[in-house]
């Protein structure tokens, strides 16, 4: 998985490539531990992850919560088969996909 951040004052956008799973969910927690204090709007861009797990999805989750105290968050680019398992788990009652 490839993780790109783009920062803009308290907007950050993180690009997100590859498989979202029980190996590299951690990486993406640490990212947005990193960034997340202070932020207004997150958004995901997903249009190059071709899976998530339920690892994947907890720190998603928990992204979501934290943003719903401090601001929005976002996912963009979701293709079909992420777009399927967020229905399946209920996600889609809970995060605002663009």
């Amino acid at each position: 998985m490839t993780i790109e951040k783009i920062l803009n004052g308290e907007n950050a956008t993180l690009v997100i490539a590859g498989r979202l799973d029980t190996q590299t969910a951690p990486e993406l927690e640490k990212e947005l531990d990193g960034i997340v204090s202070g932020l207004k709007e997150l958004t995901f861009d997903m249009k190059g992850l071709e899976y998530v797990s339920s690892a994947g999805l907890r720190v998603i989750l928990k992204a979501q919560k934290i943003m719903n105290t401090q601001g929005s968050m976002k996912l963009i680019g979701v293709n079909d088969s992420i777009m399927e398992v967020f229905d399946i788990t209920g996600f889609l009652d809970i995060l605002t996909i663009e």
